[in-house]
């Protein structure tokens, strides 16, 4: 098309043919590269995360071959079309014979027309007829024509456009829809102007289209992912926040030590602490419990159901609900594990679970005690500690008629008990290797006052570390 002086501004001369090749190489050369990054990025659809990068790549894709494919057509030269004649002397405008769309070319995206209003004549380069889906020997089609294309929901806004370039001068820039021959639905972005004869009227309108449909096709696509990648995140914070709300109503709210109102000089002083998982934004099924029983003596208890979320930590909020009803009826902690076992093995979903649960009695200072697959409780005594003899006991919900040992130990004043759920050492580590790192905090204990100085002990040394799964915390001390 050649350049016309338009209503507001010359037209502008063409680049050289050198500056363009430079940056058709320098397209191309990007483009491998995000072709190249894009192959790295994981294509399961797995993650929203991996989904939405994958569709932004592509989107970048699409619109650097675009980019690429506009330079070549820069640089080879446009369509022909006749000069616009001049107001006296009104010359049919002959359409030229279409191009065939350059083989290097995956799509032939871009085309070209101008419509002449003195003689109601068209002129399409070869793309567009290969854009609208037509016969390139069939006539191009006129302005009033041209609407019998495109869907009808469109046709208003193409109308709009047409008219207000040829009565107002204005710029056309809009997309519409066009059902093709063969059923396809394209989206096309047209730009065009006026072109105005010697004395200002309106002679003829030029417009260049494109086909943008796998470019609207991207972002729609990128967009899709975004707002599923944005679903996903509000999903995850919801569950989330509603797990947090659950772990707090469960479990004790302490603050510091507690020391438990009816047991007089015998009491256990006590404090606990939760640690969350510093590579997972989910709460996992780890608690901790104490509570005093109306003989007098005291629970304790550590847990740990497997898995992260809204769904186990109801798990544990069920699990603990039957471990504190069954003891204030008076079970024994070794039939207790049996039937918390029993408890797991007939839920609708099945889980895996590990508990140690105490029963600690003030007048004999006793500690009757059971583990189902747990860490056995460190006893510390004199700036010296020891894991106390585990009885029998496998994992909550792994077989069904499983049988869990007891065991006893004789508590003196001033010892401290530690119960804790596996992740509290921070690393992979098997239980003997961890209980002996919190062995190792004998001596603070000795020196601790309190068992919120003790807790304070083991945050100080494993808190601020990164841990891969949630863990408790649970300390007792004889009180002198």
């Amino acid at each position: 098309m050649p350049p016309h002086l338009s209503a507001d501004r010359p037209a502008a001369q063409p680049p050289s043919r050198g500056s363009v090749d430079a940056l058709i190489t320098q397209t191309r050369q990007l483009k491998g590269d995000v072709d190249a990054v894009r192959r790295d990025t994981p294509a399961d659809g797995s993650d929203p995360q991996g989904r939405w990068q994958r569709a932004l790549y592509d989107l970048a894709l699409h619109q650097l071959s675009d980019l690429d494919e506009h330079l070549a057509q820069l640089r080879d030269g446009p369509q022909r079309l006749p000069e616009t004649p001049d107001a006296s002397e009104a010359v049919p405008v002959v359409r030229a014979a279409p191009t065939a769309p350059r083989r290097d070319s995956l799509l032939s995206r871009v085309g070209s027309a101008e419509w002449n209003l003195l003689t109601d004549e068209a002129s399409w380069s070869g793309e567009l007829f290969q854009i609208l889906g037509r016969d390139p020997a069939a006539d191009p089609l006129t302005l009033d024509e041209l609407p019998s294309l495109v869907l009808d929901d469109d046709r208003p806004r193409l109308t709009a456009m047409v008219t207000d370039c040829l009565i107002d001068a204005k710029p056309i820039d809009g997309e519409f829809r066009i059902l093709r021959p063969d059923g396809g639905v394209r989206t096309v972005h047209m730009m065009g102007e006026p072109v105005l004869d010697a004395d200002g009227s309106t002679a003829s309108m030029w417009a260049v289209l494109r086909d943008v449909s796998e470019l609207r096709r991207s972002q729609r696509t990128v967009s899709e992912t975004r707002d599923s990648l944005q679903r996903h995140r509000h999903h995850a914070q919801s569950e989330h926040r509603l797990a947090v709300e659950l772990q707090e109503a469960v479990l004790p709210p302490w603050r510091g030590s507690l020391r438990l109102p009816h047991q007089g000089p015998q009491a256990l002083d006590l404090a606990a602490h939760y640690l969350p998982s510093s590579t997972s934004a989910l709460i996992g099924g780890d608690w901790y419990d104490a509570l005093e029983l109306s003989d007098g003596d005291t629970l304790l208890s550590v847990g740990d159901l497997t898995g992260h979320g809204v769904t186990v930590t109801s798990g544990m909020a069920m699990l603990l609900g039957a471990l504190r009803g069954m003891a204030v009826a008076g079970t024994q902690p070794g039939q207790l594990m049996t039937w918390l076992n029993q408890l797991l093995d007939a839920s609708v979903q099945p889980a895996l679970g590990s508990a140690v649960c105490c029963r600690y009695r003030p007048e004999s200072r006793t500690l009757t005690w059971a583990q189902a697959g747990h860490p056995a409780p460190l006893l510390f005594r004199d700036g010296t500690g020891r894991m106390l003899n585990p009885p029998d006991g496998v994992l909550l919900g792994a077989t069904s008629g499983a049988v869990y040992g007891q065991a006893e130990e004789t508590l003196e004043p001033g010892d401290v008990l530690l119960l804790h759920t596996d992740g509290l050492v921070p690393g992979r580590r098997e239980g003997t290797a961890a209980a002996h790192r919190l062995l190792e905090l004998a001596p603070r204990f000795g020196e601790a006052r309190t068992a919120q100085e003790c807790v304070r002990a083991v945050v100080e040394e494993f808190g601020e570390t990164e841990r891969e799964d949630d863990a408790c915390v649970l300390i007792a001390r004889v009180a002198p």
